[in-house]
Parts: structure tokens; C-alpha cells; sequence
């Protein structure tokens, strides 16, 4: 059994690695994924006493931290009350505490104990929040974490009369906490509003009548009206009217959609200025923009590596700064040094030592990247594989339905004096007439005529190859060159860079239809804007013969390909070829590309979404069928992780100079709470570079 569970008041991702592990440690828990940016907790649980272990693991949540509370759905917007509530009341007590510190300040020093007061007030109306989450969490077994390490190094401060700095130092940490997450209620939002593609209700059409309905009640097959500026709210078929739609919710597209009698049109798409009536094909689970929104809520819960490794990094980090603190403030003294000199420079060392920065800016970077690409039509599903795609060195592309449009037409038949055309399309045709296979249904299109399937037997297919058949009596092989090899079939082979399908009737070569697909309109440009982008071995896959492979990678100017491939053959060639710590991308359909989409390092399924095949089996979900959009993915992926580490890279650096400024007496309070707090408020505004992606000319812009 599996359970979101809403959480309010999480404060960062070092909190949320924490919790993660408090609630593996449940009894009957099997996995476990906190989200610090969604604020839920996913949970997956045995199925025997399911109820109980939900209700042990919101026990261990609370215990863990008194300030986090769990939500229900229902009072979602209470909790959002309170907590707006809650912050006026900090801003009051923060106003009154500046007041009480301008009095204090200026008092005459013979007030002393009035003075003294004054500061203690005021430091206690910035820090009462701090100091209870800090003593609850002390009793719950919780020490070590950013409340405790503000309160010691303030209550610190205090005791050596350093009044304005103690205060100071709070009221900037919960300035900072505010800035922080507003930043991150904003990234919130944005993804919200990505999410808010789904219509509320739908316009079900009965008997002539019309009434609005929740959309877990419509049904496959209903009809529903759709009218201009509505949201269409479930995959449908147009059986009355046309009209324009704007896709661009769906695809990232801003080009319009216009869809007449027969044409699918995509839950998410908004309507125009038509009215139309529609054929439901999807219920609300499946439909395309419920796929879309659980596909992004749960790409959180997959963390990249350097997400992971900051994670763990904080949770030695911080014991090590306090013991390198306490050290500081003990052994100087033990030599004959001043002890308030020497616990002063712990204390600043305390309040540099704050891990925020990192495990804050860290997870916001990627989840900012993972909103920014799906506004771009690519749906990332997870920040592990943003960080995969930054360092893809290598793409390979399948080749029908991927760069070619996999729109097959027969072009010719040819006939030998043994047989006639009409003769071979029709033995071709029903030789095919059991495949689903697009190149199947486009020979039978072609032969234009029922075909009797009473007169097809013994009938074989053979992956990668074809059929082979009784078909009016006859012995007939239908398929590629390599079938009628297999039978020692005499054949002359055609060489000109199209699909041919052979015919051989009683063992006699009879003739052939050619098949041609046109190359996608933006393929070329795909391969450019991946070799702009330094991508220096881009090449295919394909089933097809020596001649199409060959014909297809000049006129895109692909670097290799590999010919006449089944299923299982290209998943041993990425094998063969793949060079040792190196990330290879495979692009397909989704469909028959599945098994090597999910053995490759990234895999990409195009226009895949209304596909399960393609959700389960990829790890990047295109929402359109242009092969450009891999190097959209790319694009956002490696700005996302390049800011991750210029963040990483900042931190340290200034966190270590002031670290040790801070043992060597050469900072004061002042310039660790910039360390601390400056530096977290820097990084999430960095992050929050990651959303600022815009499409331009085809390629992806950073802002």
C-alpha cells in the first residue's frame, strides 16, 4: 500500500533526508521519500495492517520534529491560514524586538540591569520560535540541527554581554528563514500552475441533455461538449464541429492545434472559439494531463547523486563543526589563553557551521530544473536523470517514428513475368493482414479491398523478418531480404535506400512491394542543435536493411548507425558499443523501442505520454514527436546542474575562508551570519535561475 502523507512546516532537505530515515525505521515500512520542496511524505507500506503502520509512521514524524504537523486534504487551507497567521504574529514580535533593543541600546550604561533586561526581552521576542523547536527536538532524541546550533551560539552570546550581536545574529536567521521560504512557496507556485492543466469538470452530454459532472464519473465512450475557452478534460475524439486548441500546456508548443470530425484531441488542451462534441477515449486516470501531473509531483522522490551525497555530507558536517566548536572554546584556555575570547570564536564558528545553504539550494536547483523542462513539453522523471542527461555524451535515435514519421506508403510493385502487380499486392496483403505493424497496415491500405482472412493459414510470423503463410492454398514467404535467404530463394535484391517487401510463392521469387517513410521536418535540425551543443557521436538503430540505414544517416549527417536490428539486438549493441563511464541517451517510441529504452543510461520515448509502455520503460517523456526536444532536455539538464555546482562550489569555498577567519578571531558574528544566512539567501536566488528557461528559434534560452 502506498500513501502521501501532506506535511506543513518542513523547514529544509537536510530535515527531510532525516525524517526519511526515521520513518524507514517503522516496523513494516518498505520505502520511504520526503520531499522538503513538495512538503509530502510518500510512503509504501505492507499490506497486512497497513492502517496501523500509517498511523506508526505519523507518530515517528511527529516525534521527530514537534514543529512539523501532518495535513489532511481537507484542512489544506486552514493549515494555510494559521501559517500566514503565524508569520504576522513573527513580524510583530520582530518589530517589537527592534523596538526594545533601540531602548536598551540607548539607555545610559549606569541602567546596566534595565538594559540587560531590555536585550533579554527583545532577544526573546526574535527567538522564542528557535529555542522551542530546539528544547522540544533535544527531547525527542533530535540535537545537532540548525535550532539547536542558533540557540547555543546566541544564548552563548548573551552570557558574554555581547547583546546586539546575539540579537542580531536571530533576527537575521529568521529574516533569512522567511526569505527562504517565500523562494521556495514561489518555485511551489510555478509548479503548481504547470499542474493546473486539468479541468475541474466536464460537460456530459445524455439524451440530449447537458449537465456538468466531476471527471471520475465520465466513462469511456460518453459524450461530452466542449466550449470555447474551457480546458478539454479528457482525452477525447471529435464527432461534431471543429476548432482551434491551444497546446501549449501539453507540448510547451505555442503553435495552435485544429481539430475537425476525427481528430484526438489531448485532456489539457484549451478550446478555441468552436464548440465541439466529443467521444470520451480516457477515463481520468489515464488521461494525458493526469499522467503529466503524476509524472512531475513524483520526480522529486528520484535524487540525483549530488543531491544524495549533500544529504549525507550534512549529517557528518554539522557533528564535526560542533566537536571542532567545542575544541576551540576548551583546549586555548587550557594554555593560559582568555576563555570569553576563545568561546566567543566557537560561537561564530557555531553559526558559520549552518549546512542550509547547501541542503536548501541543492534539491530547489533541481526542482526548479525539473518545472523548467516541463514547461518545455519534456517531462523529467526524476533529478537523478537531470543529472544523467547534463553528462549524456553519446544519443542514439530509433529510426521509424522517431526521425522518420513512420507514415509508410507503398510507392511501387513490381511483378515478375512469373506473377502479376495485382497479384503480388494482393498475396502481400494478406500475408500482412494480421500485423499491427505500421508498414503491415500500410500495404493493406494500399490493396484497398476486404480481405477474407479464410484464406489465410499456418500462418507464422517472425520478428525482424516476416511471415510466412498459406495464403489461397500457397505456400508464400512475405519479409525482408534475410527471409527469403533463410528459404535459398533466388531473388534479386533491391539497393535503392527504401523498405522492400519480398514475395515468394512455392518456393519462387514472385516480386516485391517498396515502401518509403519521410524523413520528420525537424530531424536535421535535432542533429545540429546536438552537435551545437558538443554531443560528438549521434547516430541510429534501426531494423531496416544495410541500404535504408544508410540512405537515412547521410541526409541527416548522422555520425554511425546500425542496421537491421531487432528488439533484442539493439540492446546488445548499446552493450558493445557503450565505452566505459560514459552516459548514452536512446531516443525511440516507447513501444518497440521498450527494452533497450530501459537498459540504456536515459531513456527518451517520444510523444509517449498516452502510452504506459512509454511512462514505465523511459526515464524522459517528450511530449511531442519532434526530435529536437532531446536537445531541449539536454539544454535545461545542463544549466540545472551547472548551477547546482557553482552553488556547492560557492559555499564551500566561503563557508571554509570564514570557518577559519571565525577560529582565528578575524570575524565576528556579523560576517558568520552572512556566511550563514547571506549565503543560503544567494544560493536559493541562484536556484532559482534553473526556472528561468525560454524557448527561442528552437533552442532553449537561459534567461
Amino acid at each position: 500500500m502506498k500513501k502521501d502523507i501532506k506535511l506543513s512546516r518542513i523547514h529544509c532537505a537536510g530535515c527531510a533526508e532525516n525524517l526519511e530515515d526515521k520513518i524507514r525505521e517503522v516496523d513494516g515500512v518498505l520505502s520511504a521519500s520526503v520531499d522538503f520542496v513538495s512538503k509530502v511524505a510518500s510512503v509504501e507500506v505492507e499490506n497486512k495492517g497497513a492502517k496501523e503502520i500509517i498511523g506508526s509512521v505519523e507518530k515517528a514524524i511527529t516525534k521527530f520534529d514537534s514543529s512539523i504537523k501532518i495535513v489532511d486534504t481537507s484542512e489544506e487551507e486552514k493549515e494555510a491560514r494559521r501559517e500566514k497567521v503565524k508569520k504576522i504574529v513573527d513580524l510583530a514580535f520582530m518589530c517589537a524586538c527592534v523596538i526594545f533593543a533601540l531602548v536598551a541600546y540607548f539607555l545610559p550604561q549606569s541602567m546596566f540591569w534595565l538594559k540587560a533586561v531590555l536585550f533579554v526581552v527583545a532577544y526573546f521576542l526574535v527567538a522564542y520560535d528557535v529555542l522551542y523547536v530546539a528544547a522540544k527536538n533535544i527531547f525527542h532524541g533530535k540535537v545537532l540541527d540548525e535550532n539547536f546550533l542558533m540557540s547555543v551560539a546566541t544564548i552563548g552570546a548573551l552570557a558574554l554581554q555581547e547583546w546586539i550581536e546575539a540579537i542580531a545574529v536571530m533576527f537575521l536567521y529568521n529574516i533569512g528563514e522567511m526569505l527562504e521560504e517565500a523562494a521556495v512557496s514561489k518555485s511551489r507556485k510555478r509548479i503548481k500552475s504547470l499542474l493546473s492543466i486539468k479541468a475541474e469538470f466536464a460537460n456530459l452530454v445524455e439524451n440530449g441533455e447537458e449537465r456538468q459532472v466531476e471527471l471520475s464519473t465520465v466513462k469511456v465512450g460518453d459524450i461530452i461538449r466542449i466550449k470555447p475557452g474551457e480546458k478539454v478534460p479528457l482525452d477525447c475524439e471529435i464527432i461534431e464541429g471543429n476548432s482551434s486548441f491551444n497546446t501549449s500546456a501539453i507540448t510547451g508548443e505555442s503553435k495552435e492545434f485544429f481539430g475537425t470530425v476525427g481528430s484526438q484531441i489531448l485532456s489539457g488542451y484549451i478550446n478555441g472559439e468552436g464548440v465541439v462534441l466529443c467521444k470520451v477515449v480516457s477515463s481520468e486516470k489515464d488521461s494525458t494531463a493526469s499522467k503529466i501531473i503524476e509524472l512531475v509531483e513524483s520526480a522529486t522522490k528520484t535524487k540525483a547523486k549530488t543531491e544524495k551525497f549533500i544529504s549525507k555530507f550534512a549529517k557528518w558536517y554539522t557533528p564535526i563543526v560542533v566537536g571542532i566548536a567545542v575544541l576551540l572554546a576548551v583546549i586555548p584556555p587550557i594554555f593560559g589563553a582568555s576563555f570569553m575570547v576563545w568561546l566567543y570564536r566557537a560561537l561564530t564558528f557555531l553559526v558559520v557551521s549552518c549546512p542550509c545553504a547547501l541542503v536548501i539550494s541543492v534539491p530547489l536547483s533541481y526542482f526548479a530544473g525539473l518545472g523548467a523542462a516541463a514547461r518545455n513539453g519534456v517531462l523529467i522523471k526524476g533529478t537523478g536523470f537531470i543529472e544523467k542527461l547534463a553528462n549524456v555524451r553519446k544519443v542514439i535515435f530509433d529510426k521509424t517514428g522517431t526521425l522518420t514519421n513512420g507514415n509508410f506508403e507503398v510507392t511501387k510493385v513490381f511483378a515478375t513475368d512469373k506473377s502479376s502487380e495485382d497479384e503480388v499486392l494482393e498475396l502481400i496483403a494478406y500475408a500482412e493482414s494480421f500485423s499491427n505493424h505500421r508498414i503491415a497496415k500500410s500495404i493493406v491500405k494500399k490493396y484497398a479491398k476486404t480481405i477474407n482472412t479464410a484464406w489465410v493459414s499456418g500462418y507464422t510470423e517472425l520478428a525482424g523478418m516476416g511471415v510466412e503463410a498459406e495464403l489461397f492454398g500457397e505456400k508464400c514467404v512475405v519479409g525482408n531480404a534475410e527471409l527469403l535467404k533463410k528459404h535459398n530463394i533466388q531473388f534479386d535484391e533491391v539497393d535503392d535506400g527504401f523498405t522492400t517487401i519480398y514475395l515468394a510463392k512455392n518456393g519462387e521469387y514472385m516480386g516485391y512491394c517498396l515502401i518509403e517513410d519521410t524523413l520528420k521536418e525537424d530531424s536535421k535540425e535535432a542533429i545540429k542543435l546536438l552537435k551545437d551543443l558538443g554531443i560528438k557521436n549521434v547516430c541510429m538503430f534501426t531494423g531496416d536493411n544495410e541500404s535504408v540505414a544508410k540512405k537515412v544517416a547521410g541526409e541527416l549527417g548522422l555520425d554511425g548507425y546500425y542496421a537491421s536490428l531487432l528488439p533484442d539486438g539493439k540492446v546488445q549493441k548499446l552493450a558493445d558499443i557503450k565505452q566505459k563511464n560514459e552516459n548514452i541517451a536512446f531516443v525511440g517510441d516507447g513501444i518497440n523501442d521498450a527494452p533497450v529504452l530501459a537498459s540504456v543510461d536515459v531513456g527518451i520515448s517520444m510523444g509517449g505520454v498516452g502510452s504506459d509502455i512509454a511512462i514505465e520503460a523511459s526515464d524522459v517523456v517528450l511530449m511531442t514527436d519532434q526530435p529536437r526536444k532531446v536537445a531541449d532536455a539536454i539544454s535545461v539538464a545542463r544549466k540545472t546542474h551547472k548551477i547546482v555546482i557553482e552553488n556547492i562550489s560557492f559555499i564551500v569555498i566561503v563557508k571554509a575562508v570564514v570557518l577559519v577567519l571565525s577560529a582565528l578571531g578575524l570575524s565576528g558574528m556579523w560576517l558568520a551570519i552572512f556566511a550563514d544566512v547571506g549565503l543560503a539567501m544567494l544560493a536559493i536566488l541562484n536556484s532559482l535561475r534553473a526556472m528561468l528557461f525560454k524557448k527561442k528559434d528552437g533552442k532553449v534560452k537561459d534567461k
